[in-house]
């Protein structure tokens, strides 16, 4: 009984310890920081850089020494025979075969079986194609750090999002079940003063309608918190039903998020990765033009190549006794592109035009970071000073709602007016969540727009 008392115990110990594994706590820049680390995007640009930088070598090794080594075997089933003329053959082996001068005799060459092992040592020593290669992989590893830089931000900015939605949800199931608690008071009283004769059946029905319109709302926010989490363990690259636990606070949040020297400060449109990317675009097609141009220069390569042979009958090849025969030749390789029928040509001027295109393209790109950085600015102002409005806009709706409130049941105002100033609380409520949203929202714009996050 003891041993089975121990394991039980041992069991939900055990059982305990998983379940506090499982969940996790975090921050918002605990969350940023586990999505960096976590998300299936931020790993698969990892390593797309691991990628390029495997490109490069492999295109570095193209210009370094190659060695290649073969072994060919025959063993000739039939041998094949060449005609040769009989006047080579002495007068008595003519007489022999029956064959006169002017005829011909079928002889065999060489033996049925032979192997041939060489190997050859190359080195390019001058392709202008090269060149350019070694210069795009380059490039193509400085697109795949833009593209990890590019995705970080956005994995940060859908942190952000997904986080703050929680806690709007956070925030709204906790204060409509404080608004709740009060409308189930006021029921409970009207009720009270309806069933003792001194009050009106619509005050009582006005509260009914106002308290379930509440609790309807209530319902819907569990469902959106329960998704907000899904999506914020997705964002994090977890399992979507994992537990998980937020430290941070809607209002801490909001003020952390009114940063105001991020408006006043300027930036340069030229640090921002959208312009980086649309950089490297150009410069890629600024190589692809030099690429075809190279194409029209001659292509240098030596060699070096030895190489064994050997002949038998029957397979001997591993006998010491068998005979090989060496050669080797030394060698140089020089192609000299002289006429394409104008298909170079083509080609460099289709590449001279994309060239062209990015330049133009790179231009427009910079005018529209600078429209889009000065509105993401105007938007985050406006989210600031909403966010203070909404705020005084909620002090005054508790008042009104307060004076309404005794009012009512001072029997100065009717349960309609009670209910109007009600709805107009908790919209009040409603909005300043939103707008405190916004502000943290907004703010993740324009730092990924300007590339300038900052630790919340």
């Amino acid at each position: 009984m003891k041993l089975k008392g121990a394991l039980i115990v041992g069991f939900f110990t055990l059982t305990l310890g998983f379940s506090q594994q499982s969940e996790h706590q975090f921050s918002l820049q605990e969350a940023i920081e586990y999505a960096l680390e976590h998300n299936i995007a931020s790993t698969n640009a990892q390593l797309d850089i691991e990628a390029a930088k495997q490109q490069k070598r492999e295109t570095t090794t193209i210009g370094l020494p190659q060695i290649n080594a073969s072994i060919d075997y025959q063993n000739f089933i039939q041998q094949g025979s060449a005609f040769l003329p009989a006047i080579l053959l002495s007068d008595q082996l003519r007489n022999d075969l029956g064959l006169g001068i002017e005829d011909q005799f079928p002889a065999v060459f060489g033996t049925s079986q032979n192997v041939n092992a060489t190997a050859t040592l190359s080195q390019l020593i001058f392709d202008g194609s090269y060149i350019v290669a070694l210069q795009s992989a380059k490039v193509f590893l400085e697109i795949s750090k833009n593209a990890k830089e590019k995705t970080k931000l956005d994995i940060r900015k859908a942190v952000i999002n997904a986080y703050g939605n929680v806690l709007l949800a956070e925030e709204s199931i906790a204060i409509l079940k404080q608004n709740i608690v009060i409308l189930e008071r006021n029921l409970l009283e009207t009720t009270a003063i309806y069933e003792n004769g001194l009050g009106e059946e619509e005050s009582v029905e006005q509260l009914k309608i106002t308290l379930s319109s509440v609790q309807s709302n209530l319902q819907n926010a569990k469902r959106l918190k329960h998704l907000a989490y899904q999506m914020l363990n997705i964002t994090l690259g977890r399992d979507i039903n994992s537990k998980i636990t937020i430290t941070e606070t809607l209002e801490t949040l909001t003020s952390k998020s009114v940063v105001l020297s991020l408006i006043s400060v300027e930036q340069e449109v030229s640090n921002t990765i959208d312009y980086k990317i649309a950089e490297n675009d150009k410069t890629s097609k600024a190589l692809l033009l030099k690429l075809e141009k190279s194409k029209a220069l001659p292509t240098l390569s030596g060699f070096i190549n030895g190489g064994y042979t050997g002949n038998s009958e029957s397979f001997t090849f591993l006998d010491r006794s068998q005979q090989w025969f060496g050669s080797s030749l030394v060698g140089l390789s020089l192609n000299v592109p002289i006429f394409s029928s104008g298909k170079r040509s083509a080609a460099t001027k289709r590449a001279q035009i994309n060239l062209e295109k990015s330049k133009a393209n790179l231009n427009d790109i910079a005018q529209k970071l600078k429209l889009q950085i000065a509105a993401a600015k105007g938007n985050y102002q406006f989210a600031i000073e909403d966010y203070h409005n909404k705020k005084q806009n909620l002090d005054l709706a508790k008042r009104i709602e307060t004076k309404n409130q005794t009012k009512y049941f001072e029997g100065i105002a009717s349960s309609f007016e009670l209910r109007q100033a009600q709805i107009q609380l908790y919209t009040s409520q409603q909005e300043l969540l939103q707008a405190m949203l916004n502000v943290i929202t907004k703010k993740a714009e324009l730092e990924t727009l300007v590339n300038q996050p900052q630790k919340n």
